[in-house]
């Protein structure tokens, strides 16, 4: 298996704007995204996942973020041991908030 890319959040920012197929998947419990998320992300926490995997398009590169960077890492290389192109957002929503973003509500 492949090491999983670490992007910044503003790498991360500009894959997202630049690829058609690329996808924020935001991995975090409901209570989390609902108090902060980046517009135009899809929220599947990281517990249901395994039930929820045929809302993913294998064909899609996903960009997977949490709150500091280690769910999403999880994530990514689950996604990745079964066929799926993954990014992980190091620093997660933190690092998102604290350098694309300033008005995104931190905890």
């Amino acid at each position: 298996m492949a090491n999983i890319p670490q992007l910044t959040p503003a790498e991360a920012r500009d894959l997202l704007a630049s690829r058609k197929d690329a996808v924020l998947l935001d991995v975090r419990e409901q209570w989390e995204y609902d108090y902060s998320h980046v517009d135009g992300s899809v929220l599947i926490p990281m517990g249901e996942l395994p039930g929820r995997l045929a809302e993913l398009n294998q064909n899609d590169t996903l960009v997977v973020l949490c709150h500091h960077g280690n769910r999403s890492q999880q994530v990514a290389m689950w996604l990745q041991s079964r066929g799926y192109t993954v990014n992980n957002v190091m620093g997660g929503i933190q690092a998102w908030a604290d350098t694309i973003d300033p008005d995104l509500p931190q905890y």
